[in-house]
């Protein structure tokens, strides 16, 4: 059985938020973040890992790049939003209660803002949250560390994407753990 606060595969979701076109040239680190969110969503897929996803305001702000958008499950249904926080839109509150997981792995976009916001909703509404910090990012590296160190103030369980995809395999050897050693290599 898994510490407490390590990621259980049998309890977690992986949450993707606002991995959008718009912020593609204008976000520290892009490139590291968006590999870090198709490494998760790959493996959430190879160990049935639920997966939920985000887009912020999607008329003005585009939606997930295709990057993201290719390897997302087929069952994973994008929740558009305008509120900032995922927590504040109906629909995403309704798929993530649907999947009846307490653990949520969140990445994806901005740092400071959206994802923040949305772990700390999560954490006062009794999710144990999890954030690997090789798959955020921000516009400006002063609002990715504030939103880091605010996140994990609060509670959040800092975590990177090989961290995650370990504690979801616990043992080596299986099929699983083979696919998985080959996205985090």
């Amino acid at each position: 059985m898994p510490h407490p606060r390590a990621l259980d595969v049998g309890q977690s979701v992986l949450l993707v938020i606002d991995v959008q076109e718009s912020y593609r040239s204008l976000t520290v680190d892009y490139e590291t973040m968006v590999q870090g969110v198709r490494r998760l969503i790959e493996a959430a897929r190879i160990l049935d890992v639920p997966v939920l996803a985000t887009e912020q305001y999607p008329k003005g702000l585009g939606h997930l790049v295709p990057e993201v958008m290719q390897v997302l499950p087929s069952t994973c249904q994008v929740a558009e939003k305008i509120s900032l926080s995922c927590c504040g839109d109906a629909r995403f509150a309704e798929r993530l209660r649907s999947v009846e997981r307490r653990q949520v792995l969140v990445c994806g976009l901005e740092a400071h803002a959206c994802v923040n916001q949305t772990v700390h909703d999560l954490l006062d509404s009794g999710f144990q949250v999890h954030v690997p910090y090789d798959a955020i990012a921000s516009r400006r590296a002063v609002d990715y560390r504030i939103g880091w160190e605010k996140m994990i103030g609060s509670g959040a369980i800092p975590s990177t994407v090989e961290t995650a995809c370990l504690e979801w395999l616990r043992v080596a050897g299986t099929p699983q753990f083979k696919a998985i050693q080959k996205l985090i290599r």
